[in-house]
């Protein structure tokens, strides 16, 4: 049995609605809400596929299909994985633990070019599912395929924490910045994007 986490536990009730609430309220307002997905699609061919890991509402996924890149959103959160359906019924969208994901096609798991984590997904993962999350997601994505990863420094879990265990799943640390704007990464920076890799050959 999945355990719960963090997102569950460390929330208010009601907190899956007023996210969604928020952000249709900053679309509505023209805000700019494709800033991950501007990255990812940068880094990868077009008409790639992507894993969407912790989609959310789906806001980032639906960003990268209208770039012509064929996404899979996960999402262990009824409530959000429902919204995302209801606002962009032409993506796939699926509720799942990420710690137990096993996607499959004809019998074989299925590979992806990429995969993102943004909105703080590290952080509100299930506490030590950490390095099995990193190692499903890994499994997922063809050799040497990006796996983008953004979360927030001062939300109880460290970088180097996230580096111990990526590297425990298999996964190289191969850049990393400030803000998915890709200013310079420092330290004492509020916010991590790290780009990771899983070799050639593992």
């Amino acid at each position: 049995m999945a355990r719960r986490t963090r997102w569950v536990t460390d929330t208010e009730q009601g907190h899956s609605q007023r996210m969604i609430e928020i952000f249709r309220r900053m679309a509505a307002e023209g805000r700019d809400l494709a800033g991950e997905a501007r990255l990812l699609d940068a880094m990868i061919p077009p008409g790639s596929t992507v894993l969407d890991a912790g989609c959310g509402s789906g806001r980032v996924g639906a960003a990268l299909a209208g770039r012509g890149h064929t996404v899979c959103g996960v999402d262990a959160d009824e409530v959000l994985i429902a919204a995302a359906r209801e606002d962009f019924p032409d993506v796939e969208w699926l509720v799942g633990d990420l710690s137990e994901l096993e996607l499959t096609a004809d019998g074989q798991l299925r590979e992806f070019d990429a995969a993102i984590l943004a909105g703080n997904v590290m952080p509100y993962l299930a506490p030590q599912t950490e390095v099995e999350v990193l190692r499903r997601i890994g499994a997922h994505v063809r050799p040497d395929g990006p796996v983008l990863v953004g979360f927030g420094t001062t939300r109880g879990y460290a970088v180097a924490d996230f580096d111990a265990h990526a590297a425990e799943a298999g996964l190289l640390v191969e850049q990393r910045f400030a803000t998915w704007d890709l200013r310079p990464w420092h330290p004492a920076a509020d916010f991590a994007v790290t780009v990771l890799r899983r070799p050639a050959g593992r």
